[in-house]
């Protein structure tokens, strides 16, 4: 079955490659794996080798019947035909009788990397590991630190809600057809975030990030007239941009707005 340019995909053909994301994993005995996208199942089929329960959500609709010929006689499998950016995935493992935290695995496209993140974050308590695949340009944005020049706003949400590994890069080989870019793995473990008001704070971090070269004092006085007072007392320097800030810079900044009046409108 020919890949769909308009969805993105790249089929993953490199055996090497699948059982390295597999080990990443590090799956125990029966463990639940909830995979997005298996297109032609070539995860799917070395996930089933380890003996992991595999839940299943595939948005093509041509790609339903050839799963189901595949794995569909085995009893620890369960395919969903559904946008995995609408799916609430509490409930995709309640309908599945699994209480315990599943792991999340997926082979993603460029275009739907950080609506799917996000998604994610708000339901990273449901998960233990995720071991994900996205073009490489996206995990060095995941990944990067305080003061790198992929740092923005992705980077900072992602840092308050995972602890990040950046695993190892795929050549575009790897996969039928040849994509034109690199791909990479990176590993995400849940932890807590260290804000409150995750909401406020994604807004605020959004704004700072909408005008990279603008200084953070004068993008955020655009919104908060008093904005320098904010940063004085986070003993920030308004005079730096919002990519050189740390977490807990961020989190002192948001936590001073938030004191200030939740009646606050930050939405850009």
């Amino acid at each position: 079955m020919r890949a769909k340019k308009s969805l993105g995909q790249n089929f993953l053909r490199d055996q090497t490659i699948i059982k390295r994301i597999i080990d990443a994993l590090d799956l125990g005995h029966d463990e639940t794996v909830i995979e997005i996208g298996p297109g032609q199942g070539a995860l799917t089929e070395q996930l089933f080798i380890d003996e992991a329960k595999v839940i299943a959500i595939e948005f093509d609709r041509d790609m339903i019947s050839l799963l189901h010929e595949r794995f569909g006689s085995l009893h620890n499998f369960h395919l969903i035909n559904e946008d995995a950016l609408n799916v609430d995935f509490s409930d995709v493992l309640k309908a599945n009788a699994v209480d315990a935290k599943a792991k999340l695995i997926a082979n993603l496209p460029y275009n739907i990397s950080t609506p799917i993140l996000q998604r994610l974050m708000d339901q990273r308590h449901l998960f233990s590991s995720l071991v994900l695949m996205f073009q490489r340009e996206v995990v060095e944005r995941i990944t990067a630190k305080a003061g790198g020049k992929e740092r923005g706003f992705l980077s900072v949400m992602v840092e308050n809600t995972f602890n990040t590994e950046y695993l190892f890069d795929v050549p575009p080989q790897a996969f039928q057809p040849v994509p034109k870019v690199w791909s990479a793995v990176v590993r995400l473990t849940p932890k807590s975030s260290l804000i409150a008001d995750e909401a406020l704070f994604r807004q605020i971090i959004s704004f700072c990030f909408l005008q990279k070269r603008k200084t953070i004092l004068n993008n955020l006085k655009t919104r908060f007239p008093n904005a320098a007072v904010f940063l004085e007392q986070c003993e920030i320097d308004g005079m730096r941009r919002a990519e050189t800030l740390t977490l807990c810079e961020w989190v002192k900044l948001v936590s001073a707005i938030k004191r200030a009046g939740s009646s606050i409108d930050v939405r850009p």
